[in-house]
């Protein structure tokens, strides 16, 4: 198969109906990732790393605290980055990866968030302080909260796919300026640990566990984004017969079980 047939048959899967049972068939595999990772990111940061010669043991906060913040604001680029795909080809499951997304997106930066102010109360003297870091970050939840409930609330769906589209494109101004807040003001947030023009700032084993504890929220997000996006396709395209034909088969595996 050449190159222009291989990249016609891989244009199908933007298809709902093409989508819906390769997404069935990668989510539990990635799932796995995620449990499998996620486990030994725990043991690496909370058992195997050392304690932090200044911080001494509350800094492990940062094994969860640092991905979920990676993440959260990772995601919503990627939310824009469907919703553009969206607006510009006006392909609907471009809209329904944008609109899976968002729930993880908000529950990643809730846990920035919390976890920030569980290592904040020791390390500031409190769990909440005004500081361009932490506003911006908390502007971003408002942002998710913002394009989950306007999605929600309006009945047309392509309506409420590009009133979603357009939040999504105009929040992702926020994202660098949470990323690069610590340079541009003067904060008590401390910069970043590891960067891609620096030596990271740690040991090996922190590092190693801060980045397997990345790679199993990412592998944790497609999983769930995969699961919920085939349940918004069957809510979407609950009146075609593929999905009749899906829910059939369903049901007849579900009664052979039984």
């Amino acid at each position: 198969m050449n190159a222009p047939e291989r990249s016609r048959s891989l244009f199908r899967f933007a298809a709902p109906n093409y989508f819906y049972p390769l997404a069935g068939r990668l989510a539990p595999w990635f799932a796995a990732a995620a449990l499998v990772l996620t486990l030994a990111g725990l043991w690496l940061g909370f058992f195997v790393a050392p304690t932090d010669a200044t911080q001494g043991q509350v800094y492990r906060v940062i094994f969860i605290h640092v991905p979920a913040a990676w993440m959260s604001m990772f995601i919503y680029l990627v939310m824009a980055f469907w919703s553009a795909v969206g607006l510009v080809m006006n392909t609907r499951l471009s809209f329904v990866m944008s609109q899976a997304l968002a729930p993880t997106g908000a529950m990643f930066c809730f846990v920035a968030l919390w976890t920030g102010a569980l290592w904040g109360k020791p390390t500031w003297g409190a769990y909440w302080v005004w500081d361009a870091r932490l506003t911006s970050q908390l502007l971003l939840l408002f942002l998710y909260f913002g394009f989950i409930a306007l999605t929600r609330a309006i009945e047309d769906p392509r309506r409420a796919d590009r009133a979603g589209a357009i939040i999504a494109l105009v929040g992702a101004v926020n994202v660098p300026i949470i990323y690069f807040s610590v340079q541009w003001w003067n904060t008590l947030h401390q910069g970043a640990s590891v960067s891609l023009t620096k030596a990271p700032s740690m040991a090996t084993t922190m590092l190693a566990g801060m980045l397997v504890m990345a790679i199993a929220a990412w592998m944790y997000t497609i999983a769930v984004v995969l699961w919920r996006a085939r349940s918004m396709i069957l809510e979407r395209e609950r009146h075609t017969e593929w999905v009749g034909a899906v829910l059939e088969h369903e049901a007849q595996l579900k009664g052979g079980r039984a």
